[in-house]
């Protein structure tokens, strides 16, 4: 993590604007932190993938849409037709949630082929496969690791920061590492607020943060090396 700056770091976050009740105008300030900040990504409501891409014109930075969010119960169809408009729509990465009770129940073959139609679905973009994995054991995280892993997923995640029992947890971080290994990237998101909560998740294994508190966080980073806590610009 030391060796990163405030714009490396950028690049690693995925700014996420998720709240149902966010409006047309708290995506679009959403989009300013994105563009202000040089983020990496900017993660919304399907509803929102449109204005959010639209906002985020001629930047580098691409958008996610989340699907089968918070709560993975949707039907499989339900899933891979929401990916497939979410890219339609402007959305280069999905980060689903997986059907939790099926992957804590130990269905197999249904939470591979579940993921395995949002990842065709989703027609090359990267898949993230959300576990929740507050409310797993431990051995239900690395099943969960490798159906993702098998049905071509590109990264496991930690958490929807929307469920009760908890967010993202370093131990989990280390998990979910040591269950890909250098196989898929591991995304760490779910009530990460502070620079330091960031760093230990870095360190643990993480190569992507979710994260509502961004601009913060990006600002104390700047401020580590001693320059100005505004965005670049």
């Amino acid at each position: 993590m030391s060796a990163l700056d405030a714009a490396a770091l950028a690049r690693l976050l995925d700014h996420s604007v998720l709240k149902p009740e966010a409006t047309l105008a708290d995506i679009r300030a959403g989009a300013a932190v994105v563009r202000e900040w040089r983020i990496g990504c900017y993660c919304v409501q399907p509803v929102w993938v449109r204005a959010a891409s639209a906002a985020l014109a001629g930047t580098d930075a691409v958008v996610a849409a989340v699907v089968g969010f918070p709560h993975g119960c949707d039907r499989t169809p339900i899933k891979a037709d929401a990916a497939r408009l979410a890219v339609d729509e402007g959305a280069r990465e999905i980060d689903m949630v997986v059907d939790i009770g099926a992957l804590k129940g130990g269905a197999a073959a249904d939470v591979e082929a579940d993921i395995g139609a949002v990842v065709r679905a989703a027609g090359g973009c990267a898949v993230k496969v959300i576990l929740e994995t507050a409310v797993l054991t431990d051995d239900a995280k690395r099943l969960g690791c490798r159906l993702a892993r098998d049905a071509g997923a590109a990264f496991v995640k930690t958490s929807t920061g929307f469920h009760a029992a908890g967010g993202a947890t370093v131990e989990d971080v280390r998990l979910l590492r040591a269950a890909v290994g250098a196989a898929a990237g591991v995304k760490a998101s779910g009530g990460i607020r502070t620079l330091a909560h960031v760093k230990a998740m870095l360190d643990a294994g993480a190569n992507r943060i979710g994260t509502s508190a961004s601009a913060a966080i990006l600002a104390d980073r700047r401020a580590e090396d001693g320059e100005a806590r505004a965005p670049p610009l």
